[in-house]
C-alpha cells in the first residue's frame, strides 16, 4: 500500500507529561498519540513534532507529521484519535500533506504565549496555566524592554544548559508584553514569535524581562545579556506550566 504524509494539530494540557518527546517509562504527549494512533489503525508510527515542549508546557496548536499506509480518511482518522485520547489531550485536525512532509524541518516560525497572574492572591482557576507572580510588574516597562531582543541575535544567554544545538543564533520577529484589562487586569501576558528557539529560551526570555518589570533592572539591560552570550548573565528561567505553544507556521 503506498504510504500518505499526514499534518496534525494537537493541543494538550502539558501538566501531566514529561513533555512531548518519548521517553523510556515517562508518560508523554507523543507517546499517548502513537498509542492512540496504534488502537484506530493497528499500525505503529513514529510521529515528527514541531517542537519538543517541556515538561508542564502546553500547546494549542502543535503540529505533528506522521507517514502512514493507513487507508482510513483523514476525518475518520480525526474522529477516531479523540475517541481514545485522555481529556487533556485532543486532535484538532487531521490534513493530508504533501509527499515528505516533516513537522520539524519544514516549520518556518513558531509563536509561544506566557502567562503571569500577577495579583497578591493566587488564582484558584488559572493555577494551572499561569505563573503567580505576587510582586507588581510594570508591563509597559517589559514590553519597551524586549523590543532589543527583536531581530537576529545570538541567544546564547537565554538557553538553558543540557541542549545539543550548536548555532545559538535565532530571529525573535516579534515580542508583546502586556498587562490585561477589566477582570483581566491581573494578567500579564508575554507574547514571543520567532524563527525557532533555544532550549528554555522563551522562559528565560520572560525571566528577564520580569527582572525589569519588578524595577530590579533598566529598559536597557536585555541588550548587555545579549552581548554577554552567558546563561548566569540572564534572569530566571520561569516555570513551564505558564508556557503555551500557540501556533506553528509553514509556507
Amino acid at each position: 500500500m503506498r504510504a500518505r504524509w499526514l499534518k496534525m494539530t494537537v493541543a494538550y494540557d502539558g501538566g501531566a507529561y514529561a513533555g512531548w518527546q518519548i521517553q523510556p517509562d515517562r508518560l508523554t504527549v507523543q507517546g499517548v498519540v502513537e498509542s492512540a494512533w496504534r488502537e484506530i489503525t493497528q499500525e505503529s508510527v513514529r510521529l515528527s513534532a514541531a517542537g519538543r515542549t517541556d515538561a508542564g508546557v502546553h500547546a494549542h496548536g502543535q503540529v505533528a507529521g506522521v507517514v502512514t499506509e493507513s487507508h482510513l480518511p483523514a476525518e475518520d482518522l480525526h474522529r477516531g484519535l479523540n475517541a481514545v485520547l485522555p481529556d487533556d489531550v485532543v486532535v484538532l485536525a487531521v490534513e493530508e500533506a504533501r509527499k515528505g512532509f516533516h513537522a520539524t524541518h519544514d516549520a518556518i516560525g513558531k509563536r509561544y504565549r506566557y502567562q503571569i497572574h500577577n495579583g497578591r492572591i493566587p488564582s484558584v482557576f488559572d493555577r494551572h496555566f499561569t505563573w503567580h507572580y505576587p510582586r507588581p510588574l510594570d508591563a509597559a516597562a517589559m514590553h519597551v524592554a524586549g523590543q532589543s531582543l527583536v531581530g537576529r541575535h545570538d541567544f546564547a544567554s537565554f538557553e538553558s544548559a543540557g541542549s545539543e544545538r550548536v548555532d545559538t543564533v535565532r530571529t525573535i520577529t516579534e515580542l508583546t508584553v502586556a498587562r490585561g484589562t477589566g477582570e483581566l487586569a491581573e494578567q500579564v501576558t508575554v507574547e514571543v514569535a520567532g524563527d525557532g528557539f533555544l532550549y528554555n529560551m522563551v522562559r528565560v526570555i520572560v525571566g528577564t524581562l520580569v527582572e525589569v518589570g519588578r524595577g530590579a533592572r533598566n529598559i536597557d539591560w536585555p541588550p548587555e545579556v545579549l552581548a554577554a552570550r552567558d546563561r548566569r548573565r540572564a534572569g530566571q528561567t520561569v516555570p513551564p506550566h505558564g508556557l503555551i505553544l500557540v501556533r506553528v507556521d509553514y509556507e
